[in-house]
Order: structure tokens, then sequence, then C-alpha cells
């Protein structure tokens, strides 16, 4: 699963770091899919279509004495009743996330992870086989993938797929499919609050939009409600977890501004103390921490980070600050980990930082996360230069040395010059510092 977003350097290292040796793509990205197959050793590329040096996933389907299904074929044949799957301990899929902090790992799923996920949102009476939905979450990202595509179609639901995401288009799939079932992301609700178009459009097909990824604020959630008459679901959790802890119940006088729901079946939480690692009552803020089947295997290759992240118990530590209330329902209100969420998805300051690191006119820097109305973060560097600037380094030089670097999503928007990087005695950035100051304008 590689974000086709992806610069040829950050799919590299994720294909490198998986130990892929096939490759599934599709015509319009067959030029990019061949320069890193061959910077990576990938075997083979497969193709959805037909592309000059790929072979059609079609012709793979049916011709199973060339070389590549041979090979296939093989495999198959070790038994007589197919491939032999251990569903809890094979992995069916492994996207990457940056964890808790740091650089993006693998995070092994395993067909228990995703079926037991499957199987708890069917008591949440979310989706059902006379629903339509609409696909405009990317599905390399596991909230696309999973919660929209795997467990639409287990309910027997039609999906509709949107490649890219524009507001005219977007309402214009809404109303022609008379879509029942939006699953999105906060910006496209606040889109949807505020589109002056969807006065032209009839929406009224549409009973449920289910919110994840990251926190709507409940401003915008009342508006979205009051223009179009649906009702808004939530849920919590991480690529980790394939990707759910907790979701909203279908009953919405259960629900409370803020919350993000309830434990889904077979899994708990606790609210930990970060510091001491005691368990807190209701209503104490601290730490998430989460146990149950959807719980990952690990991460691909990396057992100290494993460790860091889930206990000897099965207790996986999400990094988020939170609290239960007495009814048990989650409030998620910051996070310990350093991750920006933009547009729902991730953004590892680590990973900017050590990029910026290596250009050859900053001495140090450190990313935060600032507010923007659209894309709910932002990253921001605050940059020490070596030399008194010279009118070459400027902030947008700077904006746009990151940018040819990484996916657009990764970018930099904005940057301050300072004279030092607050850190604690052991060099540990001080994010809070400069996140006040950010605050403090």
């Amino acid at each position: 699963m590689v974000p086709p977003l992806f610069t040829d350097e950050e799919i590299i290292k994720q294909l490198s770091n998986s130990g892929a040796r096939y490759l599934l793509t599709i015509p319009q990205l067959i030029e990019k899919s061949s320069g890193v197959a061959q910077a990576t050793g990938i075997n083979k590329i497969f193709v959805i279509g037909e592309a000059e040096g790929a072979v059609s996933f079609a012709s793979l389907l049916k011709n199973r004495d060339q070389p590549w299904g041979v090979e296939m074929r093989d495999a198959h044949a070790a038994s007589p009743h197919g491939v032999l799957v251990d569903p809890r301990a094979d992995v069916v899929v492994l996207p990457y996330s940056s964890g808790t902090t740091g650089f993006p790992k693998g995070v092994m799923l395993t067909h228990w992870n995703l079926v037991s996920m499957l199987r708890q949102m069917e008591g949440n009476e979310a989706f059902s086989k006379d629903d339509t939905m609409v696909c405009v979450v990317p599905m390399y990202h596991l909230y696309g993938l999973h919660i929209v595509v795997n467990l639409g179609l287990s309910q027997g639901a039609t999906i509709v797929t949107v490649p890219r995401y524009d507001l005219n288009q977007f309402l214009h799939v809404l109303e022609q499919y008379k879509v029942t079932i939006a699953p999105l992301v906060p910006p496209l609700v606040l889109a949807l609050a505020r589109a002056p178009q969807l006065d032209d459009h009839d929406l009224s097909a549409l009973r449920l939009i289910h919110c994840g990824a990251a926190t709507l604020a409940d401003n915008i959630a009342r508006a979205c409600q009051e223009r179009l008459g649906c009702a808004i679901r939530y849920g919590y959790g991480l690529t980790e977890v394939s990707p759910l802890s907790h979701a909203s119940l279908p009953d919405a006088s259960r629900h409370k501004p803020g919350s993000v729901g309830y434990c889904l079946p077979n899994t708990e939480c606790k609210i930990v103390d970060y510091t001491t690692g005691v368990e807190l009552d209701s209503d104490e803020q601290g730490e998430i921490w989460v146990r149950g089947p959807q719980v990952m295997k690990g991460y691909l290759g990396n057992a100290e980070a494993t460790a860091e992240m889930i206990d000897r118990d099965g207790w996986l530590r999400t990094g988020d600050i939170g609290y239960c209330d007495d009814e048990g329902r989650l409030f998620v209100v910051d996070r310990l980990k350093e991750l920006i969420k933009t547009n729902g998805r991730q953004v590892a300051p680590a990973e900017l930082e050590a990029l910026l690191l290596l250009h050859p006119a900053i001495a140090d820097v450190a990313v935060i996360p600032t507010q923007d109305e659209k894309a709910g973060e932002v990253p921001k560097a605050f940059v020490v230069l070596k030399n008194e600037p010279s009118g070459d380094e400027t902030g947008q030089e700077i904006m746009d040395y990151v940018a040819a670097r990484v996916a657009p999503y990764k970018r930099i928007r904005s940057v301050e010059f300072v004279s030092e990087i607050p850190k604690s005695p052991a060099g540990k950035i001080l994010r809070r510092i400069l996140k006040g100051k950010e605050r403090a304008g």
C-alpha cells in the first residue's frame, strides 16, 4: 500500500523496507513504477489494464503456464486445498505508519485482525446491503481500504469510488448515485458545511456521515447536520488497531459533544498516567491504551518499536491523551505523540527534520503542527541557520527544498528563523515551547 503521491525516494524506502517482490499498479503510474521497481529489485510489475513493460492482471489470472503464473501455481500446489493460512499469524496487509514517533514503519495486520474488525463493526449497524457508499478517502489509507471498501463489501453495500476529490464532482456523485453513507475526514465535512453550491443538489438520500482520521470540531459537525439533515458518527483509532478501537453507537441520544464513541465489541480501553503507568479513574486525563483482536501483530522487522508500542499483556499505547466518562465514552483531548495530522494523513516531524538538516545552510531545526482551517494541521519549521541569512536562504527557498523531496501533504507551509531550538538536557526538542510561541503569535 504505497501512496501514489509519494516521491520516488519515499516509495523506494517503503518498498525496500517491506521486501516487496511484485508491484501492482495502474497504467497512469507505470513510468513512476518502472523507475522505483528497477531501484529496488522488484521482480515483476503487474498492471490493472494494459501498459508496456508490465503484465496485465487479467492475463495473470488466465495464463497460469507463463513463468510468473507457474511460480504462483506451484505455491498453490503445496496443498491440495491451496495456500495454507494461519489467520492469527499470517500478514495480509502492510500499511505504513509512523506510530507514536519517528519514521514510517510497516504495520503487520493479519487476517485475524481485519476479519475481527469487520465483525466488530457489524454490531455497530452502520452499513447494510441497501446502502450506497461513496469512497473519496484514499484506499492506501486503512480508513479507505478497510472501513469503506472491505466493510462495505462485506455487508453487500454498493460502493461508488471517486478517484480524485473535487467538491463539485463530489456533490454530483452524491446526488446522481443517491449516496446514503459518506465516510469522510474533517476537512471534507467542513467543505460540505460551507459549500454554497450545496443548495443546488438533492442530497436527501444521505443518511449518515462517518467521520474519522482526525477530530471534528463540534461547531462544524452541527453546521453540517443542520444543512444536510443527516446523522454524523465518529470513530477513533490508528493504523495499528486495524484501524478502529472506538465508534459512535447507532443511538444518537447516547452521544455527547466531543466524544469519539465507545469501545468496539471485544475491545478494552484504559486511561493510564503516562509518568507512573497507573490506571486512572473516570474523567481523569491520561494516555489511552487499548486491547483487542484488532491490535496489530507488530512492526515489520522492528521488535524494539513493537515492544515500545505493545506491552506484554497486549495493551497498545496509542500516544493520545484522553479520558473516559462514567458511561464509557472516550474523549480525546491531546496527544503525546508528535505526529502532525493534515487532511487525515500522518506527517512525522522527525522525517521532515532529518530532511531539512541535509540542507547546507541549516544548522538546527524543529517542526511542529500549526492550525489550518481546511487541513486541520500543517507543518511549520523553526530553522536555525549556520550563518547569517545571505538572501538565498529565504523561507520560500526552504519550503521549495522540502516540496521537491516529499509528498504534497508533507510540505512545510511556513518557516520561522530563530537563534536556537529549545531542548531538554537530554537533547530532546521541547516542542511544547515552540507550540506556545506559535499560539502566542
